[in-house]
């Protein structure tokens, strides 16, 4: 039974798998073009909690800068950090370079083969250690995303809800994992729960494993996999200052290593909490522009005020510091940030 739904999975992967740039075609791995680890795991880090639309751009751009991790371990952390705003999940940055640079100086520039291995680099969980193991060096891990936890709650209608089924759903993926081209298997249930075994509407009258799935022979798959309701999010409140100076430069502070946005550039502030907290970084005469910037974190909703300034050339200011207009790029702020910016701005 295993082999026989890991081979169709496979025969159709080999017809229908999504052309991503990370990725090695069925047809060129077959004639023995290898996966590069380093493409592997850049790209593996960057789709955690991310869509691929929106990884494409920034991983093309990421090798175009840094073409081999040994680019990337030698990489100044702000330009990183830069490169990556917009991606949130400002964490997998830090890990990132801190992962590069192990590979670097702990394994000479070579990413280890095994999954056991690779789970002893800085920032690589056991997804992301399992897929590095599978795709690049055909090790048979079982590779377990959200796609594949619907795909396998609907084979085996598990109706278990999550988090509480994840590990009966990883055994049941486990089960079907084969010795036979792991790295395709893995890629093809992602591949399957993304385009056919979707969260809505699920195209089982086209889906290679549709006489094997018990959901639908109950009619139940589409409201699989159950999930425990999640809690309210809380909102928080803040205050961000922007204070820009008659050479148009603008003061700007970088955030602590560790916590939200650890690393990334942003307007000055206090911590945001229950009620917004007046701390101007400077003396001067702060405007309210009558804008908010809304955003949503993964654990809860911001409403923060903006208040601007124009100040002279001799303004001191007590936290952060002015970067200069040819030196200020937008696109270095994380997505909050840059929606204060295009407020005031734009």
């Amino acid at each position: 039974m295993r082999d026989a739904l890991s081979d169709s999975l496979i025969d159709w992967y080999d017809a229908h798998a999504r052309q991503m740039p990370w990725r090695v075609r069925p047809a060129d791995r077959a004639a023995g073009v290898r996966p590069d680890p380093y493409h592997v795991w850049l790209s593996e880090v960057m789709l955690q909690q991310t869509t691929v639309a929106a990884v494409r751009a920034y991983f093309l751009r990421f090798l175009e800068r840094w073409p081999r991790v040994e680019d990337l371990a030698a990489a100044e952390d702000g330009d990183v950090m830069g490169e990556w705003a917009g991606l949130g999940y400002y964490a997998r940055a830090r890990n990132l370079l801190k992962c590069a640079r192990a590979v670097v100086a702990e394994h000479g520039g070579r990413f280890p083969t095994t999954r056991e291995a690779l789970l002893g680099l800085p920032g690589v969980g056991p997804y992301t250690a399992s897929a590095i193991a599978a795709i690049a060096f055909d090790e048979p891990a079982t590779v377990v995303d959200g796609n594949v936890e619907r795909v396998m709650a609907r084979l085996h209608a598990v109706e278990t809800p999550l988090p509480t089924a994840k590990p009966e759903l990883t055994k049941l993926a486990e089960d079907l994992t084969p010795n036979h081209r792991p790295g395709d298997y893995a890629q093809a249930v992602m591949d399957l729960g993304a385009t056919i075994c979707t969260p809505k509407r699920p195209a089982c009258g086209i889906c290679p494993w549709m006489e094997g799935c018990t959901a639908r022979a109950r009619g139940i798959q589409a409201e699989l996999p159950r999930k425990i309701p999640k809690q309210k999010k809380p909102t928080r409140f803040g205050i961000a200052y922007l204070a820009r100076r008659a050479d148009g430069a603008w003061l700007l502070e970088r955030r602590p290593d560790r916590g939200l946005l650890g690393g990334m550039l942003g307007w000055p502030g206090a911590e945001w909490g229950a009620e917004a907290v007046e701390a101007p970084p400077l003396e001067a005469e702060w405007n309210d522009p009558g804008a908010e910037v809304r955003h949503t974190f993964t654990h809860f909703h911001l409403r923060m005020a903006l208040r601007v300034a124009e100040v002279g050339p001799d303004a001191q200011p007590r936290s952060g510091s002015f970067v200069a207009a040819n030196d200020f790029r937008p696109s270095d702020l994380p997505t909050v940030m840059r929606k204060a910016y295009n407020l005031v701005t734009g």
